[in-house]
């Protein structure tokens, strides 16, 4: 067994002449800390390529949540949480800017959390809640918005006969693909994904995998996963994260196959999780 405490992980990934046009987003010296002084991201340096899936992987409490919500400022819901560092985004902004509306960032970022958080309105009404919180009132608009994210989620040929019934009605598999489809509605540039198979049954995990593998056309993705087998086939890039550090950043493929690091490694072939 590694003794994770006694691991000293390396510097951060070296982002350093990424050329900006292929990127959505970019992490630079980002650290995180609850209630103000306890540090859960030390450091943090990374690149979102635009329109791939990059997913964050490592063992429980290594970060890879808490990572994810900074990118659409969740942290701001709880008082005396901090950052420190940047998340630039392809316009320019910083997402962590004090001059920065969270409220602003929440709708240029969409989020699916582990477990469905459906509202108690219609099918319809969940899907079309973003666009109308936009101020979007026509209805041929609505209409064709609601039908594209349910295809995109997967959903539409279960509940094209009943859009105006509750979505409550839906099996849990059935309502995280409802809230895929609210977060995509927006059509947000970017789109949180905190462990969206978490508890579900093989074939709505396939259906929610091919709907992620759908994403590279349209929208840029960040996956929250403790299964390296998910990360393996969803992903264009991973992260493997380790005490709130970004430990190693690669193609998935390369990162899987040929590791950089001997944490990384260890982690891989099931030394510690």
């Amino acid at each position: 067994m590694v003794n994770n405490s006694e691991i000293e992980p390396s510097d951060p990934p070296d982002i350093s002449g990424i050329d900006d046009r292929q990127i959505e987003a970019k992490v630079e010296n980002l650290s995180f800390y609850y209630g103000g002084n306890i540090r859960a991201l030390d450091n943090v340096s990374l690149p979102i390529y635009a329109r791939q899936v990059t997913t964050l992987i490592g063992a429980s409490g290594c970060g890879k949540t808490t990572l994810l919500r900074c990118f659409n400022r969740m942290h701001d819901l709880t008082p005396g949480n901090r950052y420190e560092g940047s998340i630039w985004i392809e316009d320019g902004s910083n997402l962590l800017g004090i001059n920065i509306d969270p409220i602003d960032v929440r709708m240029r970022v969409g989020m699916v959390l582990s477990q469905p958080n459906i509202l108690p309105r219609s099918i319809y009404e969940n899907v079309a809640y973003g666009l109308r919180v936009r101020g979007e009132r026509n209805r041929d608009i609505l209409d064709e918005g609601v039908e594209t994210a349910l295809k995109r989620s997967c959903l539409w040929d279960e509940v094209k006969d009943r859009l105006h019934k509750s979505g409550s009605n839906l099996s849990s598999g059935q309502q995280q693909r409802l809230c895929f489809a609210r977060a995509l509605a927006p059509t947000p540039a970017l789109i949180l994904l905190d462990e969206p198979t978490f508890g579900l049954d093989l074939e709505d995990t396939l259906k929610i995998e091919a709907a992620i593998d759908e994403l590279t056309g349209y929208t840029t993705a960040i996956v929250v996963t403790h299964s390296i087998h998910q990360a393996a086939r969803i992903s264009d890039y991973t992260v493997f994260m380790h005490h709130g550090k970004a430990i190693e950043f690669d193609r998935t493929r390369q990162l899987f196959v040929a590791p950089n690091h001997q944490l990384t490694s260890d982690y891989m072939s099931g030394k510690f999780r």
